[in-house]
């Protein structure tokens, strides 16, 4: 019997080594690990790969990770010239929906918050709506209007149908 016990304990170390490594191999959810300085390599293997890639006007890159099962948090990661982290921020929140301007392009409204949730039609406005699924106290989605030429219109909250819930009296 004591022949088999070193077996089982190096079984053990061995599987508790993997799933150690495992875990490190994960991608990160948020950017709060990643500090000033560190390289768009070391950004992207902690993070994985981006959902967005935007050139910013000084010559750096700003990257777009978006992230969560239901799609409320994209965290926009800007670096310099040189490949640096400058700042990371999570951008789906009402701060950042309320600088969406009425004549901003697609462009800046992607480099802004990223990639919607959900891109439909409203062909009697002759309108794409984006929408953005955020985390709020309502349970809301924002809503983005776009004219024809791709330029924002008009901006509005909705209620989530994620969110919604039927009557139970209206089921049966």
């Amino acid at each position: 019997m004591r022949g088999h016990r070193p077996a089982r304990l190096t079984l053990a170390a061995a599987l508790a080594f993997a799933c150690s490594a495992l875990l490190g191999a994960c991608v990160s959810y948020g950017s709060g690990a990643l500090q000033p300085g560190d390289s768009i390599e070391a950004v992207t293997q902690r993070m994985g790969r981006p959902t967005g890639d935007y050139h910013r006007a000084d010559g750096g890159q700003r990257l777009e990770f978006a992230r969560g099962p239901f799609g409320k948090h994209t965290f926009m990661l800007d670096f310099d010239p040189q490949g640096r982290l400058q700042h990371s921020e999570q951008v789906l929140d009402e701060a950042h929906f309320n600088t969406v301007r009425a004549g901003m392009t697609g462009d800046q409204l992607l480099f802004r918050l990223g990639h919607p949730l959900k891109v439909w039609s409203v062909r009697y406005h002759d309108q794409t709506v984006w929408s953005y699924r955020f985390d709020g106290p309502f349970c809301q989605l924002f809503h983005v209007g776009i004219t024809p030429a791709g330029d924002v219109e008009d901006t509005s909250y909705g209620p989530d149908p994620l969110c919604e819930r039927k009557d139970p009296a209206q089921s049966r």
